[in-house]
């Protein structure tokens, strides 16, 4: 599944509120059913009951004597088949070469580190998945080191190199499972091909919090193919990805707040995508009317919707690292921007410090998608960018690479009618309360097309737009071939869990 398919000729894949929030997000960054005895060392009685049964993972020989309700375990794989609902798997610190997969089987697990940074599942660069948690529900990843598991010729690049990965039923089309849970955790790659920081797809009613992530060909963190996620992200530092955050067709009641998004290609990038990830469209709607049969390209008719999709009081910041590494997608993504709506209807943009962007601050437009005239568009879905709001944010030095279209914020539209298609409905989008230090398009945005008004009219722009677009995709290509992209460094130590022996049962680790 492609976090942002091609845009391309071709055939793809208030002032005080605002600062406020930066100061919040850049204080946020400165901190089977049976146990299997195959990989045991052994333990007290059986297990259940108490606060479910505590599986430990250590690399050294296990204490002398083993409390009931503890057993003890080579490697993470053999603790997690051993649990089940209300078990937790705690890890020792150390360095550990193994793929983890979690199943239905052990839905209602928690999986805890000891340590963020001194418990690390590394992949070595190699061919495969950190931890994947499949069509399992309520399950909790926390406080560890997940790196360099990568994707190549042998496992494409969306089902293989992702560090993290809660998945409900890739390609489905159906949610799969619910409850995705993460917390301290850290996620990157040194190299060229890691997939996937922090992901989930085909899930709903989840969080992560103080999480990181780097180094990402796709993007630091992912949510998809929920159209009503019931989801929330907060402390999260996404930096040197091809996309900060990704989200197709991921909507409804969705936020992404007290984060820091910086050094990225481009930073927040949720979208519409066919065929992947589906159902499309992604729409920040509440309470979605046509959830069971969702319409595509629904029409906005007002300015005046409630909006349930947020993104709220982050740092987004010099979005223009295009020495991240990229993959069929994101490659070819118009680069340099701090937030991107591709064909995105309902969203809201708010109280956010935008800063230091070299092509926009915040840039929607229309997306067909996938792009095919050579076929004569066949199977393409006009998305539209309909209904989104932009509001109270502080924009301030983005579009340094100048042009009619860059700047703090541009809306864009009028590309059905370029194509030979029917009307465009890129309709009661709105602006208000911004404050702005550079150009807009269009020109005076918060006039004809302010939040004031209970309808808008698409913001235009038609093949000049177009034009610009595939413009940025040529130009990053070029920047590309004279400065190839490289591996991003690994990052400095993050803050751990203060107690990570909360609400544990009592055992050795956690008397």
């Amino acid at each position: 599944m492609s976090s942002m398919g091609r845009y391309q000729v071709g055939r793809r894949g208030g002032l005080a509120t605002a600062w406020h929030a930066a100061a919040v997000a850049l204080v946020v960054v400165a901190f089977g059913a049976s146990a299997s005895t195959a990989g045991a060392w052994g333990g007290g009685g059986g297990g259940g009951g108490g606060g479910g049964q505590v599986n430990i993972v250590r690399q050294g020989q296990p204490p002398s004597k083993v409390p009931a309700n503890t057993h003890y375990y080579k490697t993470i794989q053999a603790a997690v088949n051993a649990s089940k609902s209300g078990d937790w798997v705690l890890i020792e610190p150390g360095v550990y070469y193994e793929e983890v997969k979690v199943t239905s089987a052990q839905s209602g697990i928690w999986i805890r580190g000891m340590n963020r940074n001194s418990v690390i599942i590394d992949g070595q660069h190699k061919v495969a998945n950190g931890i994947e948690i499949f069509k399992a529900s309520n399950v909790w990843v926390e406080n560890l080191t997940v790196r360099n598991f990568e994707f190549g010729p042998s496992c494409p690049d969306e089902s293989c190199g992702n560090e993290i990965w809660w998945n409900g039923g890739a390609e489905s089309g159906k949610i799969g499972a619910h409850g995705w849970w993460g917390s301290y955790l850290t996620a990157y790659d040194t190299g060229l091909t890691g997939g996937y920081g922090i992901f989930t797809n085909n899930e709903i009613e989840g969080s992560w919090s103080n999480i990181y992530a780097s180094g990402f060909a796709d993007s630091g963190i992912y949510i998809g193919a929920c159209q009503e996620c019931n989801a929330r992200v907060t402390g999260a530092t996404m930096e040197n990805n091809a996309l900060g955050y990704s989200g197709s067709n991921a909507g409804g009641n969705l936020v992404l707040e007290n984060s820091l998004y910086r050094r990225n290609t481009v930073g927040i990038a949720p979208n519409s995508e066919n065929p992947g990830d589906g159902p499309p469209p992604q729409d920040g709607e509440c309470g979605r009317p046509n959830i069971e049969h969702p319409n595509p390209t629904p029409i906005i008719t007002t300015t005046k919707i409630p909006r349930c999709t947020v993104i709220r009081n982050n740092v987004i910041t010099e979005n223009n690292n295009l020495t991240a590494p990229v993959n069929g997608s994101t490659g070819v993504a118009p680069w340099g921007a701090g937030v991107e709506l591709p064909g995105d209807y309902a969203d809201l943009v708010e109280d956010n410090l935008i800063t230091n962007n070299p092509t926009n601050g915040v840039l929607g437009f229309e997306y067909p998608n996938p792009f095919t005239p050579e076929n004569g568009f066949e199977g393409t879905l006009f998305f539209q960018l309909a209904g989104n709001r932009i509001s109270n944010n502080v924009f301030a030095h983005n579009g340094s690479r100048g042009g009619a279209f860059t700047g703090d914020l541009t809306l864009a539209g009028g590309f059905s009618e370029v194509f030979g298609y029917p009307e465009s409905h890129s309709v009661n989008n709105c602006a208000s309360s911004n404050l702005f230090s550079d150009a807009t398009f269009p020109a005076k945005i918060e006039g004809t097309w302010g939040c004031q008004n209970s309808t808008t009219p698409s913001p235009g722009g038609g093949l000049a737009a177009v034009e610009y677009l595939v413009g940025l995709q040529i130009e990053a290509d070029a920047i590309r071939e004279a400065v190839p992209p490289v591996g991003q460094p690994a990052p400095r130590p993050q803050p751990t869990m203060p107690n990570p022996c909360e609400g544990v049962p009592k055992n050795p680790l956690c008397s």
